[in-house]
């Protein structure tokens, strides 16, 4: 049974930061850092209630690859999107495109506080694409608190890894970790935009619902 008074007491390691708030970072700011096959943009940011860890750091904390620290450790270069708060990357010139196998992968900070991939510290979120940033198409992501994982089509419980991302190109779920998402379970055939919406609104202020960490591609042109 999912330990929800061990979750809900672990949200306070990820607490810190200062509010957040729209306009508190520069949209659709390019990290012309890298050309790896990573967010290149922050196209909005709506913060829910209890957001505001990370928010000093934005844009730049969820563009480029993840901060990946393993099974055991959750990574602190994340930004929280707060109670039902939602975020929209874009991928400068590039677009997702869909081929066999997941073609998109969206990286969160969850961890297992006693190595038990049962016991996932996990904050979900909801996942959407969109070709135009104005339809949407969306992964249902449905659970109950109580349910053990895994929890397909929601993003947020796969832990991120250790790895080296300028010799992980394309991204290999194996590799990497994250929850990876495949186009064909929405029916597009591309898409240029990614929504990451919190559904859970797990933890204390500043660190509430999903932490995102980075969204990278697989499969892409």
């Amino acid at each position: 049974m999912r330990r929800i008074a061990l979750l809900l007491g672990l949200s306070l390691v990820l607490s810190g930061g200062s509010a957040c708030g729209e306009g508190d970072f520069d949209e659709n700011t390019e990290n012309g850092v890298s050309d790896l096959p990573y967010a290149w943009s922050v196209i909005s940011f709506e913060p829910g209630e209890g957001a505001g860890f990370g928010s000093a750091a934005m844009p730049d904390v969820v563009l480029g690859p993840p901060d990946g620290r393993g099974v055991m450790s959750a990574s602190l270069e994340v930004v929280s999107l707060g109670d039902g708060g939602e975020i929209v990357l874009g991928f400068g010139d590039r677009e997702i495109v869909n081929e066999e196998g997941p073609d998109f992968v969206v990286f969160e900070n969850p961890f297992w506080p006693q190595g038990d991939a049962e016991q996932v510290y996990a904050e979900l979120g909801e996942v959407a694409v969109s070709k135009d940033g104005e339809e949407w198409h969306v992964f249902p992501c449905e659970f109950e608190p109580e349910d053990l994982p895994p929890y397909p089509g929601c993003a947020g419980w796969t832990p991120t890894l250790r790895y080296e991302a300028e010799e992980v190109v394309p991204l290999q779920l194996e590799v990497t970790g994250g929850d990876g998402f495949d186009l064909a379970d929405v029916g597009v055939d591309r898409a240029r935009y990614v929504r990451i919406r919190d559904v859970w609104g797990l933890g204390e202020a500043p660190s509430r619902g999903f932490d995102l960490d980075s969204v990278g591609l697989i499969h892409f042109q």
